[in-house]
């Protein structure tokens, strides 16, 4: 599929990873509308940090997932999907799960039907890693076991297989693409890595992090959007789980430390019981085989770790980045 000109609909898209989306979806010539969630303040996330001439090439939808009707209405004329729109805070599932069953299942769902009834040529559902839980093997396969161990894992389960069995029950031309931990500018201070940067700019000597020893596949921003592009782009995608990750897994700690030397800063490391998962949630290991994105995609990683890294620290080091993190404050 030749994704330029085409109209294309992106759920989550004033988050993180959904903005870059956009942006890169923009460049190629895509006429792009933008679901963002409805608030009074008429705020679009991170769209609002795009430069005029960008927001007023987005069509802007604001809305609900959880909104049937809303959604249905919203992808009126729609030809590829893209569904990011999601509650991500794992901490937070253990304080609501109801509100993450709402969201991440039921929206999932009115994503799907809409789809469905609407006649879209694509959707590619974003998953995580998560859903496995601590890996029993490695490199994780898709074929490895889906084993989640928070509320917000299990969601997200739940709308994998929905996705799935969608495309097996009604032939929705649906991808299921699961990123490994993606990072890089714009990341809500939920994740490890803008905590760690934001508490070292605080001039802090001893920086605050839950278990140290769990080890994380990190993808940078620009892989996983490149990703999801190639996912809607192949045909062979349609109808398979997909995994985006780079191979290569480093530590809570030792990730740390290396920021704290990327940033010529000397720190140390405390365990805060409050960052910490309850003791059988915790997801120890993490590290993808990413053969199958290498096969179907043609996608490989362009940035190693310490790239990525810095490209991060350079936009946390614009002092107006900086503003919009409240880094006093422990962001469940």
């Amino acid at each position: 599929m030749i994704l330029e000109t085409k109209n294309v609909f992106v759920t989550g898209a004033g988050g993180f990873i959904g903005s870059h989306l956009v942006e890169k979806l923009l460049s190629m010539g895509c006429k792009v509308t933008a679901f963002v969630h409805y608030n009074s303040f008429n705020r679009w996330g991170w769209i609002d940090s795009l430069s005029h001439e960008k927001r007023n090439s987005i069509r802007i939808f604001t809305g609900d997932i959880r909104d049937p009707n809303g959604v249905r209405n919203a992808m009126k004329g729609a030809e590829v999907v893209f569904h990011l729109a999601a509650l991500i805070g794992i901490p937070y599932s253990y304080h609501s799960p109801d509100t993450y069953v709402d969201t991440n299942i039921k929206g999932t769902l009115n994503i799907l039907q809409a789809a469905r009834d609407i006649g879209v040529q694509k959707i590619i559902h974003t998953s995580t890693s998560e859903v496995y839980g601590t890996a029993q093997f490695v490199p994780i396969t898709e074929d490895h076991p889906v084993n989640p161990q928070s509320p917000y894992a299990a969601t997200k389960s739940g709308a994998d297989f929905l996705a799935i069995t969608f495309y097996r029950s009604f032939e929705t031309p649906v991808s299921v693409i699961r990123p490994f931990n993606t990072y890089g500018p714009r990341q809500s201070a939920r994740a490890v890595i803008p905590t760690i940067i934001t508490q070292i700019l605080k001039e802090r000597k001893k920086i605050k992090l839950g278990d140290l020893s769990p080890t994380r596949d990190l993808n940078y921003v620009g892989d996983t959007v490149q990703g999801f592009i190639r996912a809607a782009e192949v045909e062979g995608s349609i109808g398979k789980v997909i995994h985006l990750g780079t191979g290569v897994e480093i530590s809570i700690g030792d990730l740390a430390m290396k920021i704290a030397g990327l940033m010529g800063r000397e720190i140390s490391i405390e365990s805060s019981d409050e960052r910490k998962r309850p003791e059988n949630s915790e997801v120890e290991r993490l590290l993808a085989d990413n053969s199958r994105a290498h096969e179907i995609l043609a996608w490989k990683p362009a940035w190693n770790l310490e790239e990525g890294l810095m490209e991060t620290i350079k936009w946390f080091l614009m002092k107006e980045n900086q503003s919009l993190y409240k880094t006093d404050i422990y962001n469940i």
